[in-house]
């Protein structure tokens, strides 16, 4: 897939813990939008935060709190997020999304037979 120039990007921040069918939520979202054929999703791991609940999550080590924000970040083309967003909207009952209107600079993969040689 190509991605060049003016983008989408689609971001969720969910909870750690929250989950779809008993397996993490953002692995449900990753595994939904990798189906779609999106061209790219990543899930980044917060260390502290809070949202609607107002209630701040840590992992500071004294903390008993363990549901730490995360986020799953999609960038796409706005037809294709428009379209991905039912998929969202059927799994997240709790937390923030976004888009945003983003420009692409660079999206290149690796060459599927050079990958093998690479992860040396």
């Amino acid at each position: 897939m190509r991605l060049t120039g003016s983008a989408t990007r689609l971001s969720v921040i969910v909870g750690d813990n929250d989950t779809w069918h008993h397996k993490p939520l953002y692995t449900e979202i990753v595994h939904r939008a990798h189906a779609a054929g999106m061209a790219g999703a990543s899930v980044f791991h917060g260390v502290e935060g809070y949202g609607a609940s107002s209630l701040v999550h840590t992992a500071r080590l004294l903390s008993l709190n363990d549901n730490l924000p995360v986020e799953v970040v999609i960038v796409d083309t706005r037809e294709r997020i428009d379209a991905f967003l039912p998929q969202i909207d059927e799994v997240v009952t709790e937390g923030l999304v976004t888009i945003d209107q983003v420009e692409v600079i660079r999206y290149v993969g690796r060459d599927a037979q050079a990958a093998p040689d690479s992860a040396r």
